[in-house]
């Protein structure tokens, strides 16, 4: 039996518990969270706010909370993650330095991506960190490069969910994203974000992950697309040589 610590943080008890109730039991009304919790109503709005924030929960179309897309997807591996992690991390500031803009990596997990690690650009206005966040993956950049890669089985999983003309207009785009090599995310997760991504190749028993480049929409052009897939495709490469000798 674990005792609780002595030096408890009242506020992370709390929004731990509550991310567990979601999981465990489901939706639930903000008055419901505040009455399990015993906190006020507007403390239980705010710890719902952080959970939305970090993807344990999000807000349904009822004003309702359920559970979060990292506690409806089964979770990554650890030790991979961290492999991938420390692999792509000198990558990315090589990156960054090379665009000017941020970069991420992230992995497929499920229907969606998560971000395992962000390195963020020097200019005032950018894209900041993303690390443990989760997209679509048939949104984002890194989703459609990692999507394009599958096999029928894996992307017939992914697409099943989805509405049959936004399958058939996703499957259009990843023909377009084999032939050219990378994907492009234009507003299509967030306004005023654009984003290119490339998948990285299999290597070290890892595979379904990918890098992408991302940056204010004001600061994109497609003159610079060619200088961002290049040096995109040249990481994700250095990433999977130092996965397999990993």
């Amino acid at each position: 039996m674990k005792n609780r610590p002595a030096y408890a943080i009242a506020s992370v008890d709390s929004a731990l518990l509550l991310a567990t109730l979601l999981q465990q039991e489901g939706a639930m009304r903000v008055t419901d969270a505040a009455a399990r919790l015993e906190v006020s109503v507007s403390t239980a709005h705010r710890l719902l706010g952080m959970l939305v924030y970090r993807d344990f929960a999000e807000q349904l179309p009822d004003r309702r909370y359920g559970p979060g897309p990292v506690l409806r997807r089964g979770p990554v591996q650890q030790a991979s993650v961290a492999t991938l992690r420390d692999a792509a991390l000198p990558h990315l500031r090589e990156l960054v330095e090379a665009v000017g803009e941020t970069a991420n990596v992230m992995v497929l997990t499920g229907p969606d991506v998560r971000f395992v690690a962000t390195v963020e650009s020097a200019h005032v206005l950018r894209v900041g960190d993303r690390t443990g966040r989760t997209l679509p993956a048939h949104l984002s950049s890194g989703g459609k490069a990692v999507l394009a890669t599958l096999d029928a089985e894996r992307l017939g999983a992914v697409l099943a969910p989805l509405d049959g003309a936004v399958s058939a207009r996703l499957e259009r785009e990843l023909a377009r994203v084999r032939r050219r090599g990378f994907a492009v995310n234009d507003q299509g997760t967030e306004a005023g974000l654009t984003a290119v991504g490339v998948a990285v190749p299999p290597a070290g028993g890892f595979d379904g992950a990918a890098l992408s480049v991302a940056a204010p929409r004001v600061r994109y052009s497609t003159d610079r697309l060619p200088l961002w897939t290049a040096r995109l495709a040249e990481a994700a490469g250095a990433v999977a040589h130092d996965l397999s000798a990993g």
